[in-house]
Order: C-alpha cells, then sequence, then structure tokens
C-alpha cells in the first residue's frame, strides 16, 4: 500500500490550489490536491511541507486533519490523508504538473479529479453549499 498525503491549500481569499498531474504520469491531467508520498517515519505535516517545497517552490503551514481515504487503482492500493493547509509564501514553479489554478470550493465540480481525491472534493463542495445556506 502507498502512503501518501494531500494538502487543501487555502490562500487569503478562501481560493484552494489544484494543480493537474503532468502527462506521462499515472493519472495524468486528472487535477489533484497536490502533496506526495510520505516517508518512512515522517509526520502528514512534514510530509505535506516538504513536497509542496520541492514540486510547487512554496511554503505552507498545514493546520488540521481532514481526513483519510482509502483508493485502489488496479493493483495499487494507495491510502490518502488530507490536511487543511495555509498558504504562507513563494511563486508557484511546477514540477509534477502542467498546469496549477486557485478556486473557490464552489468551482471544484467543474474539475475532473483523480478518483482518490473526489472524496474530499465532494466535503469541500458539500460544507461550501452548507456555509452559503
Amino acid at each position: 500500500m502507498l502512503v501518501v498525503a494531500a494538502a487543501i491549500i487555502e490562500n487569503e481569499v478562501g481560493q484552494i490550489l489544484i494543480a493537474k498531474r503532468k502527462m506521462g504520469k499515472a493519472q495524468e491531467g486528472l487535477w489533484e490536491f497536490p502533496g506526495g508520498k510520505i516517508e518512512h517515519n515522517e509526520s502528514v505535516e512534514d510530509c505535506l511541507k516538504r513536497e509542496l517545497q520541492e514540486e510547487m517552490n512554496i511554503q505552507i503551514q498545514p493546520y488540521e486533519s481532514y481526513g483519510e481515504h482509502d483508493h485502489n487503482y488496479g493493483s495499487t492500493h494507495i491510502r490518502l490523508y488530507a490536511h487543511k493547509a495555509n498558504f504562507v509564501s513563494g511563486e508557484i514553479m511546477l514540477v509534477d504538473h502542467d498546469e496549477y489554478m486557485w478556486v473557490y470550493p464552489t468551482e471544484l465540480g467543474e474539475y475532473e479529479f483523480a478518483p482518490a481525491d473526489v472524496k474530499f472534493v465532494e466535503m469541500l463542495i458539500g460544507y461550501s453549499a452548507e456555509s452559503m445556506d
């Protein structure tokens, strides 16, 4: 089983950072919350700080767990831990993605996400709809 982490990164106006997986990689062309594999003896928070620095050149501050989700991609089983995080600093430079967007939670449904991320998209859309009532 692969154990991975994803950051639901919010900016100062409430938008969330999403990134499109690079062509030629697994799940190419699908959107995701950025993150990566958790290394041995690494916390989810430390993984996310490291991965976002390495893959996007930004600093983030994870502040709360948003849940976990198991997903099977054929013979590959992953466990995805999602954490909410604040954007701290940096200018985004893409390494493992072809594109990025800052979107409001209500706009997330307009993008095709990697299957493992869909649960968190649905949670964010549901939370956003409730907060608008």
